[in-house]
């Protein structure tokens, strides 16, 4: 494995061999603020041991531009088979259109916020561009398989013996929203397994700790050159990292400690207020003015133009000014302003009839938007990102928090970072690193380096189990009044295992013993609840929803011989962890923590 020793690559999972890691980033959230919403990226680190590392990025080849991430797109065949992923996907799917041999096709785009939307399952399902669906957790696979599967061509071919490197060798990290729930991330880590990469060579890491890691290595920042985040943020001090990607906004604080590591200040939090939702405002805008069939005829049938519009779009997006006074050209393609004039028989027409009319006007192919009307594409989404960002700051525990980091495609957009100078206010000052869409891909990188940067970690949620003790008629309802084995009982109550807001290290233990009842039993179901709220009675309380089931294998045993399982859940990492231990042999037996 020598020769691998002075590579690392990252495409979002991470990878690591014994003294380095390739890391893999499968960045289906991030924008780049400069094309789509969800990206691939690749990276890597020729020598950690340099301050700071030398992390380079693969080069994607799309069709007008080169590009740091390619779009997450997937073509997959009628028979769900892999066919293209990209820009490349892009392409073949916009040149099947065109050949009207799209249908016995799949395609599908910007899917990753399927797992922030809504609570997923194995079996949910997703839908193509043409309307025919498939289960989603094959898609997201078949992503991961094909960044996998590009990573190590690419480690391959800056070996000289190509056979150094195996599937065996190599560690993936995947990165995911810090906001995402347990099953999401479960529903990520399957795909990936399904992807071809074995469950104990799997980290999952948060986006925005990746990007707090690679700011402790940067030097300098564009808002005060010369100034290093490390010199601004010293030992004890706090500081707010706001990642703004594609689809969500994901905000966490963390606190520099005497020996580099952080430790997380407040549960991260945040919303969909990502680079995504300033396109469905211009999508919206351009229904306004030329209806929907005209929007759904250009989605659906012209990729192609679609595609440039919201190109040319990404251009204008990236940069508007805040005290801009020139109106914002768009040049729209020949196929709209003909399905346009189809309805209205001129375009001039459609805008008069639209509630931009006294600021939008068509001339020669193009739309000239008052920068007053295109900066209101973004109010919506800056509002509800300054809104939360005021909540924060009023908590006390923020309290002398004066630096606000921001990473992100998203972040990198001057309405963006004026609206949050404006608020944070002096003697707060607010830092954008030079690489701030990349922050993300390339931390993780360096994460996966240092896999316990964060040495402490604040509950989310407050966890625990069901359970059944004896029955005390001044603390319990008669509702919950059972008789087991001839033993009153009160049913549903909630065993607490962690506190929403308790501060936890990394590999934190909670245990507690189970007897199996019969001899027959060959496995011990536990059911892990959480709770919004510190101290909830009964798992059937408003706030209490059920987590997951937890699923002990148990060793033969005989009737007459108690079998005590003493069960183990571990937290503070960025996964809850569980073991099961034989309390009479020691053996550990094997656990299944089932989120979906």
């Amino acid at each position: 494995m020598s020769n691998l020793q002075q590579i690392l690559i990252n495409l979002d999972q991470r990878v690591y061999t014994e003294g380095s890691i390739y890391k893999i980033k499968e960045w289906f959230s991030k924008l780049k603020f400069k094309k789509h919403d969800k990206f691939g990226g690749l990276s890597f680190c020729d020598d950690f041991k340099n301050d700071p590392p030398k992390i380079s990025t693969n080069i994607w080849q799309g069709s007008k531009l080169l590009s740091l991430k390619a779009p997450t797109a997937v073509l997959l065949n009628a028979d769900q088979e892999f066919e293209a992923f990209g820009y490349e996907a892009e392409k073949r799917f916009s040149d099947l259109l065109a050949d009207g041999e799209h249908n016995d096709y799949y395609y599908f785009h910007q899917f990753k916020m399927l797992l922030h939307d809504q609570r997923v399952q194995r079996s949910t399902q997703i839908k193509d561009r043409t309307g025919k669906s498939m289960e989603a957790i094959k898609v997201f696979s078949l992503a991961i398989k094909y960044l996998k599967d590009y990573l190590i061509t690419k480690i391959k071919d800056r070996l000289t013996n190509k056979n150094d490197v195996k599937i065996e060798d190599l560690y993936f990290v995947l990165t995911v929203p810090a906001i995402w729930d347990d099953p999401a991330k479960q529903f990520m880590r399957e795909a990936a397994e399904k992807a071809g990469i074995a469950k104990e060579k799997l980290i999952i890491a948060l986006e925005p700790e990746a990007a707090s890691i690679f700011c402790q290595k940067i030097k300098g920042d564009r808002i005060e050159s010369g100034s290093d985040f490390c010199e601004t943020v010293k030992s004890g001090m706090k500081y707010m990292v706001i990642d703004l990607g594609g689809g969500t906004a994901d905000i966490t604080v963390h606190q520099r400690q005497p020996d580099n590591t952080l430790h997380e200040v407040m549960p991260p939090s945040g919303g969909p207020w990502g680079g995504k939702s300033i396109d469905e405002a211009f999508y919206n805008f351009l229904i306004n003015i030329c209806g929907i069939s005209v929007m759904e005829t250009l989605k659906n049938e012209e990729l192609e133009d679609y595609v440039d519009l919201f190109e040319e779009f990404e251009t204008k997006k990236r940069s508007i000014k805040t005290d801009q006074k020139n109106k914002v050209v768009i040049t729209l393609p020949v196929t709209i302003i003909d399905l346009v004039k189809s309805k209205h028989k001129k375009f001039e027409t459609a805008v008069e009839n639209s509630r931009y009319r006294d600021g939008v006007n068509f001339n020669k192919q193009k739309l000239h938007i008052n920068p007053d009307v295109f900066r209101g594409l973004f109010k919506p989404t800056i509002d509800a990102l300054i809104k939360h960002i005021r909540k924060l700051l009023t908590n006390d525990k923020l309290s002398g928090l004066n630096t606000i980091l921001m990473v992100g495609g998203f972040s990198e957009c001057e309405l963006v970072q004026d609206a949050v100078r404006a608020e944070i206010g002096a003697p707060r000052r607010l830092i954008i690193p030079e690489e701030a869409g990349l922050a993300v891909l390339k931390g993780a990188v360096l994460f996966g380096h240092q896999p316990r940067v964060v040495s402490r970690r604040i509950a989310r949620c407050t966890y625990g189990i069901q359970s059944w003790p004896d029955w005390d008629a001044d603390m319990h309802p008669e509702t919950k009044k059972v008789t087991i084995n001839g033993q009153v009982r009160c049913k549903d109550v909630f065993f607490k295992y962690i506190t929403k807001g308790e501060q936890i290290t990394p590999g934190h233990e909670v245990s507690q013993i189970f007897q199996a009842l019969k001899p027959d039993e060959t496995t011990l179901e536990c059911t892990v609840y959480t709770s919004s709220d510190e101290n909830p009675r009964y798992i059937t309380d408003p706030s209490c929803q059920r987590l997951g089931i937890l699923t002990i294998q148990l060793p033969p045993h005989t009737a007459g011989q108690t079998l005590e399982i003493e069960e183990t859940l571990i937290f503070g990492d960025t996964e809850i962890l569980c073991r099961a231990r034989d309390l009479r042999t020691g053996r550990i037996s094997e656990v299944q923590f089932d989120f979906l």
